[in-house]
């Protein structure tokens, strides 16, 4: 439901060691930069390297990564941008506090859900949505033009035709509340789309790791887009109410299994 685009940060089965060598190519400084990120935001957001706790030195940590110290330190930027460390003179990188770090962007929420995420994370993801959806639900049924019912239904017949089971639904899924949230006109709750995209994406995909979803959530997502195609924003309110509060049931029997 975020943005059209997937998150970029790739999951892994399990926490990456922080310390292996990169395996992105040499010379690719985006590609390279992305990847010492990746491989120590995992870290991070697992617990490898907790708040407070200061990371190797610049030299020690290039060289067990294989990597030269400027791409690290581009690395280390990325992860200073959004939160999760600080770097200071003589003192060297330290591990920011967790209220600091930004959880709404999209790659930490990819490293979060790289390894085993956090239930308390978890829980605030759907708290969030819980604030923010049925409400955005509600106005977006007295707001919603044509274009956007037939985003809406364009995106819950990929859904149905590709199953949340693979990327190509769980896009379409990302698209259907990208849908409701532009319907809303509220540029604030648009701003948001991109975090409550990423977090529909990542625990749908969570919730599928070991075994089948649990049910099959689409006619979850059909009540709703009726009930805002029908302009009944207390039923698009309540549905999508709904729709989160299984979702979070079916994350929470995931994790438990």
């Amino acid at each position: 439901m975020a943005q059209t685009t997937a998150p970029t940060s790739a999951v892994a089965d399990a926490p990456a060691d922080p310390v292996a060598p990169i395996r992105a190519p040499r010379g690719k400084g985006r590609r390279l930069r992305g990847a010492i990120a990746h491989k120590l935001g995992v870290a991070i957001l697992s617990g490898e390297f907790a708040p407070g706790e200061t990371l190797s030195s610049e030299v020690v940590f290039a060289e067990s990564l294989d990597v030269s110290r400027s791409a690290y330190r581009e690395g280390i930027q990325v992860l200073t941008a959004k939160g999760l460390v600080e770097s200071r003179p003589k003192t060297g990188t330290r591990v920011l506090p967790r209220d600091r770090w930004n959880l709404l962007d999209p790659d930490v929420l990819a490293w979060a859900f790289a390894g085993e995420p956090d239930p308390q994370l978890v829980r605030s993801l759907f708290e969030l949505r819980l604030i923010i959806e049925p409400a955005a639900a509600g106005i977006a049924a007295t707001s919603r033009d044509r274009a956007d019912l037939k985003q809406m239904k364009d995106a819950l017949a990929a859904m149905r035709r590709h199953s949340l089971a693979t990327e190509p639904g769980r896009t379409a899924d990302r698209q259907f509340h990208d849908a409701i949230l532009r319907a809303t006109r509220n540029d604030a709750l648009v701003v948001l789309s991109a975090s409550i995209g990423a977090a529909v994406s990542w625990t749908t995909q969570f919730k599928q790791r070991s075994r089948a979803l649990p049910r099959n959530p689409i006619p979850d997502h059909v009540l709703v887009y009726e009930a805002i195609a029908a302009a009944d924003a207390t039923a698009a309110s309540a549905a999508m109410r709904r729709l989160v509060e299984l979702a979070l049931e079916d994350t929470q029997s995931a994790m438990a299994g």
